[in-house]
């Protein structure tokens, strides 16, 4: 199970931005999935742990609602020094064979421990 969230982060793959001053690319990133909640929780640790400043927590669609409360459990249980420093939503639009495009609303949630 701790494996199957270490590979949801994609530590491999770079996909740089400037965040505020700190370069921010995949490595820090947890992408919101339909695993269950505590899963991300111990990424998002995992991340602060192996000496990465800010995360950012990426979700769309359905499991938006999975990455908020992930960044609360995150802040009233473990680390309730944790710091939201910025929250970015958007749409994204895909591409479906069967009923044309369709738009997904997207979440990136930026947090400092």
């Amino acid at each position: 199970m701790i494996w199957e969230t270490l590979l949801s982060i994609s530590l491999a793959r770079l996909n740089t931005s400037e965040k505020r001053g700190v370069k921010m690319d995949r490595s820090n990133t947890v992408f919101i999935g339909r695993k269950p909640v505590l899963n991300y929780v111990l990424a998002c640790m995992t991340l602060f742990k192996s000496g990465h400043e800010i995360v950012a927590v990426r979700a769309r669609g359905r499991s938006i609602s999975r990455a908020v409360d992930a960044v609360e459990v995150l802040k009233s249980r473990f680390m309730p020094n944790l710091e939201v420093t910025d929250i970015q939503i958007g749409t994204e639009s895909l591409e479906n064979d069967d009923r044309g495009p369709s738009n997904v609303s997207t979440i990136d949630i930026y947090i400092k421990a």
